[in-house]
């Protein structure tokens, strides 16, 4: 079992991998927050992300949701030593409000969704698929932007 900060430490090489290798991630200046079993959550700071009206531009919202939820899926499947390739395969965005200041996104497992169920489709069947439900807080502590996404693992074999 691994301890907070091997979790941690974990997530911030994952972090910095993406940023590495997907230039879209190093332009938004992506930046981890917290990582744990249940939640992954990143920061965009607005500079970089900022679009005509000098608030949030959606593409990025959308980008930061989708990387959280991909790098959920992959801190999981690290943590049990699974080795596989991780696609989004389909998602469902919302934009509720604008954001004016740097934004963050959580990621945690949809409500209908099982860590147990993924991982045993995955033994059997080489590949599984799993929902995750990402929200980027607004102001008001209402959500600004959610984003409803399945993701795909497949077993590099």
């Amino acid at each position: 079992m691994s301890t907070t900060d091997d979790t941690t430490e974990q997530a911030q090489q994952l972090i910095q991998f993406i940023r590495n290798e997907m230039p879209l991630a190093h332009a938004m200046d992506l930046q981890l927050v917290h990582s744990d079993d249940d939640m992954l959550s990143l920061l965009a700071p607005l500079g970089p992300n900022v679009n005509d009206k000098g608030c949030a531009f959606g593409g990025s919202l959308v980008s930061l949701m989708t990387l959280s939820g991909w790098a959920l899926v992959e801190m999981a499947l690290r943590r049990y030593g699974h080795d596989c390739d991780v696609f989004v395969a389909e998602s469902s965005v919302r934009y509720l409000s604008p954001l004016w200041q740097d934004f963050r996104s959580e990621a945690r497992l949809a409500a209908t969704a099982s860590w147990t169920t993924f991982f045993n489709t995955l033994t059997t069947r080489g590949r599984a698929r799993i929902e995750i439900a990402c929200v980027v807080p607004g102001d008001d502590g209402k959500p600004a932007a959610t984003l409803s996404a399945r993701f795909v693992a497949k077993r590099r074999d």
